[in-house]
């Protein structure tokens, strides 16, 4: 059976189901709910010919197709989309298996009443889920991430050419912008604040902020949506899109000269830089951003573990095992959170849109003031402008894009230890970003 044969089998199964729950499940009076009281169905023991009948009716009423609503079928289709993109075309694999898995979970329908609580869902108390996603909404997971991508981090690009930073700093225009944009469009500061991250191109400080500015609290007096799902969701896709979103904005906004732009190699940086870099760093940020404590304090933590040379076990275990383990726990509750009757509002597809265009604005924001800062720079030290992309911070891809975008204009032009610079400078700023708007929002 070829390929083709085996989609058409597939869908035709889909259609089937689809088909029972339509025709044959939603039918009045065949697998009618059980009552909305808990007392009918705990008095609803088989009695009989007809307590068999009624054992069936309530089994058939708690099966997924009796439940099913078209979002929660959207919704599936989606989670397999994103399966599809992560192995078709290995956009974010461990990110986007992990996410797209989750959205199925979170969107198998089980019944659901006010006064019975089957302690399966994402959103009930007491459930599996819940419990996991309790390390999404207090936040917890995020920092572990900043750990291990902290102990994965070598920093020597960005210490060999301090001057990348800006580029970094500069890419997070999209961040503010934003959140211009989401007040606009009737969110409020808290709302528009942890939407406004996206534009940082980085998930875990987005799920971070989102988890403090909109988790359906108040906040300073403002009642806020619960936004964390549509957030991540949103932040995730588009660092796995970077490799589609950003070469046209790359090319749109440079031309062929810049392109090919030498940049001098890095210079070598001695351990002993290594080593005080994420001791400054870490004292200097979090003084000027308080708020971003849990998450760069994590970062240089990392750090410190990788370039020490005395703590091999402890790096080995936040960028291996640790990493992976919050990674697929992240993913997974994430993406259960889509449940469709929380997840598929208008406020979700706003998001998206302005998740976009946020992305794009951090990109030109990276691009522009590359061309800005070869206005003062001499012929020999001039910046390739496509370096500026690499300042969102999607690491490495980020980077890695600019890379392979370099080669095609000259083959010869190796760009991706620059890139690296703006990349890693792009986390440290999405991360004090979030600890500024916290201090300006809570």
């Amino acid at each position: 059976m070829n390929a083709r044969k085996k989609a058409i089998t597939v869908f035709g199964i889909i259609a089937l189901l689809v088909g029972l729950n339509f025709m044959v499940f939603q039918i009045p009076g065949i697998a009618e709910p059980v009552s909305n009281s808990t007392e009918t169905i705990n008095n609803s023991a088989p009695d009989g010919v007809g307590g068999i009948m009624g054992g069936i009716a309530k089994f058939i009423s708690y099966t997924g197709f009796r439940n099913a609503t078209p979002g929660h079928l959207i919704m599936i289709v989606v989670g397999l989309f994103f399966i599809f993109l992560a192995i078709k075309y290995e956009y974010e694999p461990l990110l986007l298996i992990p996410i797209g898995t989750g959205i199925i979970i979170g969107n198998i329908p089980f019944f659901q009443d006010g006064g019975i609580n089957l302690q399966l869902g994402i959103y009930q108390e007491g459930s599996v889920l819940n419990y996991l996603y309790f390390g999404v909404v207090k936040g917890i997971y995020p920092p572990l991430i900043f750990l291990g991508i902290g102990a994965m981090t070598d920093f020597s690009s960005l210490i060999s050419n301090p001057r990348l930073m800006l580029l970094g700093a500069a890419a997070q225009i999209g961040i503010f912008l934003t959140l211009i944009g989401a007040l606009y469009l009737g969110f409020n500061m808290p709302e528009a604040g942890a939407i406004g991250i996206i534009g940082g191109a980085d998930g875990p400080t987005a799920i971070f902020l989102s988890s403090k500015l909109a988790n359906g609290g108040i906040i300073n007096g403002v009642q806020t949506q619960n936004l964390i799902g549509p957030i991540a969701i949103a932040a995730y896709s588009y660092m796995a899109l970077v490799p589609v979103i950003q070469p046209p904005v790359m090319r749109l906004l440079t031309s062929k000269k810049e392109r090919v732009i030498r940049m001098k190699p890095p210079r070598s940086v001695s351990k002993l830089e290594k080593i005080i870099f994420p001791i400054l760093g870490l004292i200097l940020t979090t003084f000027i951003s308080p708020g971003a404590l849990p998450l760069l304090g994590m970062l240089f933590f990392g750090n410190i573990l990788k370039e020490s040379g005395v703590t091999k076990r402890l790096a080995d275990t936040a960028r291996n095992p640790l990493i992976d383990i919050v990674t697929i726990l992240l993913g997974v509750t994430v993406g259960a959170s889509t449940q469709a009757d929380v997840f598929l509002t208008g406020g979700s597809i706003l998001i998206f849109i302005l998740g976009a265009l946020s992305f794009i604005l951090a990109t030109a924001g990276g691009i522009f003031f590359a061309k800005v800062m070869n206005l003062f720079l001499s012929e020999g030290n001039k910046i390739n402008p496509l370096i500026g992309a690499a300042g969102v911070s999607a690491v490495p891809d980020s980077a890695r894009v600019v890379q392979i975008e370099g080669l095609k204009y000259d083959p010869s032009n190796h760009l991706l230890m620059h890139a690296m610079a703006p990349n890693v400078a792009g986390v440290i700023g999405s991360a004090v970003a979030a600890g500024v708007l916290m201090s300006f929002i809570m």
